[in-house]
C-alpha cells in the first residue's frame, strides 16, 4: 500500500486532514500523520517536527502556502512519489521544486479521491 504522511494533521475532528487520516487508516493505508500538537487519530499517533522515515509514497498537504516553507527541504528529502496539494494549499513555489526532482504533483483532494477509489 502507499505509505502517506499526512502533512498538517491536527487532532480536531472537523479538520479535513483528521477525516483523511481515519479514511487513509480505514482503507489499509500505511499512514504517517505529522502535525503540531501531540495526540493521535483512529489509535495513530501524530507526529511532531520532521520525523525521518523511508519509502513514502505520497505527501498529502493540510498547511496553507505560507506555513509549507519551513517543511520545503523536508518535503523534498523524502523523495515522495508524489505530492497531493489539497483545496487551500496550492503553492506553485513547492510545486515547481517538486517537478524538477521528478516528484509528481496533484492539485486534487484526498478525501474525494479515497471516495472514488482513485487514491
Amino acid at each position: 500500500m502507499k505509505k502517506t504522511l499526512v502533512l498538517g494533521a491536527s487532532t480536531n475532528p472537523i479538520r479535513y486532514s483528521n477525516a483523511a487520516v481515519q479514511r487513509l487508516t480505514n482503507g489499509g493505508f500505511e499512514v504517517v500523520p505529522v502535525g503540531i500538537e501531540e495526540g493521535e487519530i483512529s489509535g495513530v499517533p501524530i507526529l511532531r517536527g520532521r520525523p525521518a522515515m523511508d519509502d513514502v509514497h505520497t505527501i498529502t498537504l493540510y498547511l496553507n502556502p505560507r506555513r509549507q516553507e519551513e517543511y520545503y527541504d523536508y518535503i523534498l528529502s523524502l523523495n515522495p512519489k508524489r505530492i497531493i496539494f489539497n483545496p487551500g494549499t496550492e503553492n506553485p513555489e513547492l510545486m515547481r521544486l517538486a517537478r524538477e526532482k521528478g516528484i509528481e504533483v496533484e492539485m486534487a483532494c484526498t478525501l474525494v479521491m479515497l471516495a472514488v477509489g482513485q487514491y
